[in-house]
């Protein structure tokens, strides 16, 4: 296992973080269709990420209506592990519960979801604390002076965002600049060799600003583990059957397939490990979310840690998967030809 920086910070997180959206699954609806393991269940996952190097995990409020929180708190305490071997992440703005303040990134919400999120978590701090979506409600500086004063109480150490746009994680930074106060750390984002549109500009963001990128669903939904063809055929229980989620170009995704199987086959690994393998070789990436179901679902995600891709390899599958141009993307490449030695 290989270690990073936080963002900016000098706090190292694992390469491979463990998310916790598979825990709980109660009441129907998305939850049960993403998983359900029991505290039994998230007992043994959490145990065998952290026995494999995995110092990170992230989950948020939202996932189970709270109860993923809880029995990730449960599985650290039962794995034996120090508080301080483990950097636990969350997310708040999304709804618990029916009153019109139950949700969003207002002072007065995110100041009673932490309060929340500590007591389920059965936790004294949260390392990373993370603003879960975009809230156009409410005002950037509030959600930004309202994380600050999280960090400066104890309650977090350090915070991130998720979901945001490019020119309103900029924002954000700017006003912490400006008035001392702690800035986004991190981005969680959606990012796989079936769906590179970050790079348009969020990865020019996340480099110029030395934010680390949490990249979550690398498997998009499990489109790319190779239990998927282009039919729409896939085994009993399988997520997307019943879940479509996150929208991807099936016909460039299942591309992108081909060739990972035929790179694959040729490892001897499974086309999941080469598309985690894929997003881990990108340079702009601190850290991939994996969830499971299962140790052995586990284990082999956690094996695309040892795979090595060429050159050449990854030449091909950026070719595949590779964006279509688009404005002003196309006319920026255009008139800049040749004024940066390399490109």
């Amino acid at each position: 296992m290989r270690y990073k920086p936080l963002g900016g910070t000098g706090l190292l997180v694992s390469e491979i973080c463990l998310g916790t959206m598979t825990f709980g699954g109660t009441g129907g609806g998305i939850w049960s269709n993403i998983g359900q393991l029991d505290q039994k269940m998230a007992d043994g996952i959490v145990a065998r990420a952290l026995d494999a190097g995995v110092n990170f995990i992230d989950t948020a409020d939202v996932y189970s209506e709270g109860l993923s929180e809880q029995i990730t708190g449960k599985a650290m305490v039962n794995s034996g592990r120090k508080r301080t071997d483990v950097v636990l992440a969350t997310k708040a703005t999304g709804a618990m519960g029916q009153g019109p303040n139950d949700r969003g990134s207002s002072r007065g919400h995110i100041m009673d979801s932490v309060k929340a999120s500590l007591k389920r978590l059965n936790t004294d701090y949260i390392d990373l604390y993370q603003i879960h979506s975009q809230d156009f409600l409410t005002p950037v500086d509030e959600v930004v002076r309202a994380l600050d004063d999280l960090v400066r109480q104890g309650h977090v150490r350090y915070v991130g965002v998720s979901n945001w746009a490019a020119w309103r994680i900029m924002k954000a930074l700017g006003l912490s600049d400006k008035h001392g106060w702690a800035r986004f750390e991190t981005l969680q984002a959606y990012y796989t060799i079936a769906g590179r549109d970050l790079e348009r500009d969020l990865v020019p963001l996340i480099e110029d600003q030395k934010l680390g990128l949490m990249v979550w669903s690398p498997l998009a939904g499990g489109l790319l583990s190779g239990k998927y063809d282009r039919d729409g055929n896939a085994p009993d229980g399988a997520r997307r059957a019943n879940f479509d989620f996150p929208p991807v170009n099936k016909d460039r995704a299942f591309n992108a397939v081909d060739v990972m199987r035929e790179i694959g086959n040729a490892k001897g690994v499974s086309v999941a490990r080469i598309a985690l393998a894929w997003v881990l070789h990108q340079k702009h990436v601190m850290s991939v979310i994996i969830g499971a179901k299962t140790i052995e679902q586990l284990d082999d995600n956690l094996a695309a840690t040892a795979v090595k891709l060429t050159e050449d390899e990854l030449k091909r599958l950026d070719t595949v998967s590779a964006l279509p141009p688009e404005y002003p993307g196309w006319m920026v490449a255009r008139q800049t030809a040749g004024r940066i030695p390399g490109r």
